[in-house]
């Protein structure tokens, strides 16, 4: 009889067991996917994936790694700052059609400068427009050049007229660029500013003053008791100097205060979004006096949450 008892025992031990581990394999099975990010809350992101339309929570741990490619079998090593709204992403992970854990999150340099130019504000149909601009701008230019050479040689002039041609699809061709970067803008998510702080550098310097630190300081403290918040930081420059070392200056602006908002406020850098260097563009003051440029050398932090979020607290 007590033989007959352990054996049950056993037998139910084992049951358990097989029960545990298929829930376990069913909730870890490796997943893929590929969308682009709609909305971030600083441990999860929100992604709509390419096939099917649907959305994903994809969980980011200490764990994920983030990675652009670089050859056929190797990556770069990115910061999840990267992880911006409007960046079309790999995730892989395991869990399930509707959550993801990420072990690994890909995407292309191209797509993030993009995502970066959304991130930050800017409308990415104005900026194709000036270009677009520019380039009608020079192919007017060149068809006087073609009507001079079309006096002196029709043949020539034959050959200027089909690169006119060209031309024209290109522009037609960037026509459909915008429109599509357009609806992409449009299906971003959008978030409610909860804080932001201005920090403000002398020329050439990227040093945080010490009454910005306090700003900071306080700023980090109340982003800490909201769920899930991010960080936006955007770095500037005034128009001093070339435009190749204003931005790289603004970017050294930026990496200053994500660097004091992880060392001295603790901020985990899942929760920080940099959209990257800003340069001269967005100018608070003219810069054509010295207060004006004063007040473009620096670097505007704000703390937001998604709406979606921000009404259910």
């Amino acid at each position: 009889m007590k033989q007959n008892r352990k054996w049950m025992a056993c037998t139910a031990l084992l049951c358990i067991l097989c029960a545990g581990l298929a829930f376990g394999a069913s909730e870890g099975k490796k997943v893929k996917i590929n969308g682009m990010i709609t909305g971030r809350d600083g441990e999860n992101l929100t992604l709509r994936t390419t096939k099917g339309q649907t959305n994903v929570v994809v969980a980011l741990t200490d764990e994920t790694k983030v990675q652009t490619p670089k050859g056929l079998f190797r990556h770069t090593e990115q910061a999840v700052t990267a992880l911006l709204p409007g960046l079309k992403v790999e995730v892989e992970g395991t869990g399930d059609e509707s959550h993801v854990v990420a072990k690994t999150v890909r995407f292309n340099s191209s797509d993030l400068q993009l995502a970066e130019i959304i991130q930050a504000g800017l409308n990415p149909t104005e900026q194709q427009q000036a270009i677009n601009k520019a380039n009608i701008a020079t192919n007017a230019q060149g068809v006087a050049t073609n009507k001079a050479g079309v006096a002196a040689n029709q043949q020539q002039g034959a050959e200027n007229a089909a690169g006119i041609a060209a031309n024209q699809q290109d522009i037609q061709a960037s026509q459909q660029d915008i429109e599509a970067q357009n609806k992409r803008f449009s299906e971003l998510s959008e978030y409610d500013e909860k804080a932001k702080a201005t920090v403000y550098f002398a020329s050439g310097s990227t040093k945080i003053s010490d009454s910005d630190q306090a700003a900071l300081t306080l700023l980090a403290q109340g982003a800490t008791s909201l769920t899930g918040y991010i960080i936006q930081v955007k770095g500037y420059a005034d128009s001093s100097g070339n435009a190749k070392m204003n931005q790289a200056l603004s970017m050294e602006r930026a990496n200053a205060v994500i660097a004091f908002l992880l060392q001295n406020c603790h901020i985990p850098l899942r929760h920080i979004v940099a959209p990257g260097a800003m340069g001269i563009a967005d100018p608070a003051a003219p810069n054509e006096s010295p207060d004006g440029r004063a007040e473009n050398r620096r670097v505007d932090v704000k703390v937001v949450v998604n709406k979606g979020i921000a009404g259910g607290m």
